[in-house]
């Protein structure tokens, strides 16, 4: 028999996004330090062309602090009120693709690991994706689950086909198998990122809970936006990609949030 091995993510303690939020902060207020630098250090070599350049420089590095600092507001209102506010969409987007890796950058340099920091920009994701209060028949979601949540030495293999399960309830496939008969939605596990782009390619759906880890939640949600994801850590009892499982009432939860 296996012995479970030490977790870095608890199932009893759930990912905070306020950190990602400060971290969020912080990255504007250089962002903006560094749009004052831009347009200070070459003030007098504009004057010397044309005496408005400063000026004209001015008022376009403002017009961008200030965007940076709007946009940051937009994104914290959105996440505290659970409202769609503004562009939510949009600034998503933003963070997924631009203020995510700068973070990142930042974490490392203040000693916070990269899944600490990834655990919190899931919660925040979850929490833009819940605030546009959307609603999709049962047919549009997909659950994406990883391999690793079917025990190792199972002789039949769910990856591509889960009605394959038995529901022998070994494993929590047989949860998520049920969960998915029960709202008539279509579920998948995949072998990697390859096989997932592959299956949400396929299925054409307007909405994806994915249970994976950070690495690969992260991953998949920057690989899939605009689609919207909803993002369920697994609990790595025995450490990563071995006997994983997740708590299926996550999962029917995130559902019931979203179904129309």
């Amino acid at each position: 028999m296996v012995s479970p091995v030490t977790d870095n993510h608890p199932s009893n303690v759930p990912p905070r996004k306020r950190l990602f939020v400060a971290l969020m902060g912080v990255t504007c207020l250089l962002i903006v330090g560094v749009i004052y630098l831009l347009w200070w250090i070459p003030t007098k070599g504009l004057s010397n062309i044309h005496p408005d350049l400063p000026r004209i420089a001015g008022l376009l590095f403002a017009v961008l602090s200030g965007v940076a600092l709007f946009g940051t507001l937009l994104l914290v209102l959105t996440t505290a009120l659970g409202k769609d506010i503004l562009f939510t969409r949009f600034m998503r987007g933003v963070v997924i693709k631009f203020l995510l890796p700068v973070i990142e950058s930042m974490g490392r340099v203040l000693g916070i690991s990269k899944d600490t920091i990834r655990q919190s920009f899931i919660a925040m994701n979850n929490s833009l994706v819940s605030s546009q209060r959307l609603l999709v028949k049962p047919d549009r979601v997909l659950i994406l689950l990883p391999h690793c949540l079917q025990l190792f030495d199972c002789e039949i293999k769910v990856t591509g086909d889960i009605s394959k399960c038995i529901r022998c309830g070994r494993c929590d496939i047989k949860g998520l198998a049920e969960l998915a008969g029960k709202y008539r939605i279509d579920i998948s596990v995949a072998t990697g990122g390859t096989l997932a782009r592959k299956v949400i390619i396929e299925k054409r759906p307007k909405l994806v809970v994915a249970v994976a880890c950070e690495r690969d939640l992260t991953s998949g949600i920057k690989d899939c936006y605009p689609l919207p994801v909803i993002g369920i850590l697994n609990d790595r009892p025995f450490g990563p990609c071995f006997n994983t499982r997740v708590d299926v009432e996550k999962i029917d939860a995130a559902l019931q949030s979203v179904l129309a």
